[in-house]
């Protein structure tokens, strides 16, 4: 796979993958930047929940429409030293539907383990939640 990244002015960057689609990236004021664009680290964050969404809607095929809902939540902790990596990110499942538990953890294990390539190129510990019709649950 091949993203071409190019410089669009001052911190400002436009990528563009295999899919055609393009991608704004800008630094934040803080870093000289405009804020005209996400955050590579946001899109870190979006491409980590992103691939282990797709993951799950596709473990979980046959019982989408029990599922009327699934937002995930990302949230990175970094280091306070350059380079500001993440050293740990969780991710938070709510999923709103009538569907058990235990489907969706061995979903997001499944994800986790042998399917979403973005959490395995990571170095960060990376764990999970999930919060079923508004309540937390606890693996199995």
């Amino acid at each position: 796979m091949k993203v071409t990244t190019t410089w669009t002015g001052k911190r400002a960057f436009t990528s563009v993958g295999p899919s055609g689609y393009s991608v704004g990236m800008d630094a934040t004021a803080a870093y000289g930047g405009d804020g005209q664009g996400a955050t590579p680290m946001e899109l870190l964050l979006a491409g980590l929940a992103g691939c282990i969404g797709i993951d799950i809607t596709m473990i979980m095929d046959a019982f989408l429409g029990s599922i009327s809902s699934i937002e995930i939540d990302a949230e990175g902790t970094r280091k306070e030293e350059m380079p500001k990596g993440f050293t740990a990110i969780d991710l938070i499942f709510k999923v709103n539907g009538d569907v058990p538990d235990y489907r969706i953890w061995k979903a997001i294990e499944l994800g986790k383990e042998k399917y979403c390539a973005v959490s395995d190129s990571l170095k960060a510990d990376i764990r999970y939640r999930l919060v079923l019709n508004g309540e937390e649950m606890t693996r199995g």
